[in-house]
């Protein structure tokens, strides 16, 4: 009979998940099954290499992140893209305790599968959710119109009619007219916060003045809630299609919300620039980055979706680099901007 010994190693080579071991020095130690999807090498490639090496420099900066996230006692859960794949991950620690004069030693596990068809069932949700934040942009112009439209023009004229009540009453009633000019402050201030309301549902301003003077008028509103610094440059030579002016402004205001929100920054910046190949755009935080692959922490919700959908209605690609020493760089360009 076959060496039942070797059974354990035969179902990890041949699984349809690939699992692999490294130590706390960060050298793969042991690495079972087709790596290569993922990791870009085989198990034979990667077995006794430091990760630093084994791998690209952009991903092993990443893995080596998760490694030692593991190996400080963490349980990672990741959903990662290789090639046209897409894989569930999990990473977590492995503890041997002391025996004799061996001290107790701790190793990252990984296990990886791929999921690649079920992620359909997920991509017909991100449809469904997409359709609804179209659903929901043509009603918030909508009622952005209505605002603009009916109640702005009605508050205007109820002002100027106040304005020649004061008139007329400012010879023979002082103390009135003195009543009628704090009515028009009053309105003033509705006028004021209906014309905010507005922009916010529906900024036009992108349209009509530019995307630099949108992006002031974005760090204006933010003003309240964040006091780190706060930069916009913009080639003012530069040359925008409407669509993707209008793309680019929707990505940076989540983009912003999302650094102002979780990233305890201390400082933000929109960067547009125009490149050989076409526009691009990076809002760039150094607050707490994260991992955009972690499941529970990489914040794939509304914002990112609706970060996704603007940049597919102009045509533009959309990338998120982060991790937790250098923050977040969110880049918005034309496909051969990239």
């Amino acid at each position: 009979m076959p060496d039942a010994g070797c059974l354990p190693e035969a179902f990890l080579d041949q699984s349809p998940c690939c699992n692999w071991i490294v130590s706390a020095e960060g050298k793969f130690h042991r690495v079972y099954g087709d790596t290569v999807a993922l990791l870009g090498r085989s198990a034979r490639e990667l077995t006794g290499r430091p990760v630093a090496s084994a791998l690209h420099p952009q991903a092993a900066a990443a893995w080596k992140g998760r490694f030692a996230r593991a190996l400080a006692g963490e349980t990672l859960s990741l959903r990662e893209r290789g090639g046209e794949s897409i894989w569930f991950i999990t990473i977590f620690p492995i503890r041997l305790p002391a025996t004799g004069s061996s001290p107790a030693e701790v190793y990252a596990g990984v296990a990886a599968r791929e999921i690649t068809l079920w992620s359909a069932a997920e991509q017909e949700l991100r449809y469904t959710v997409l359709g609804a934040l179209k659903a929901q942009e043509y009603e918030r112009r909508m009622v952005s119109r209505f605002l603009h439209d009916k109640i702005g023009q009605n508050l205007t004229a109820l002002g100027l009619q106040l304005d020649l009540i004061r008139m007329d009453l400012e010879p023979v009633s002082p103390a009135t007219s003195a009543r009628v000019v704090e009515i028009q402050q009053v309105l003033e201030g509705m006028m004021e916060e209906v014309r905010e309301y507005s922009y916010e549902l529906n900024p036009s301003t992108v349209e009509r003045a530019g995307l630099r003077s949108a992006l002031d008028r974005l760090t204006g509103r933010f003003r309240s809630r964040f006091a780190g610094v706060f930069r916009v440059n913009a080639d003012p030579s530069l040359k925008l299609d409407p669509k993707i002016a209008s793309a680019m402004y929707q990505i940076a205001q989540e983009a912003v919300e999302n650094a102002v929100q979780h990233s305890s920054c201390s400082s933000i910046e929109i960067a547009v620039k125009s490149t050989k190949s076409g526009p691009s755009m990076e809002v760039r935080d150094n607050g707490r980055g994260f991992d955009p692959a972690d499941i529970l922490e990489g914040r794939r919700g509304l914002g990112l979706l609706s970060m996704e959908h603007y940049a597919a209605q102009a045509g533009m690609s959309l990338s998120i680099r982060s991790d937790r020493e250098t923050g977040t760089v969110v880049r918005a360009a034309a496909p051969e901007a990239e």
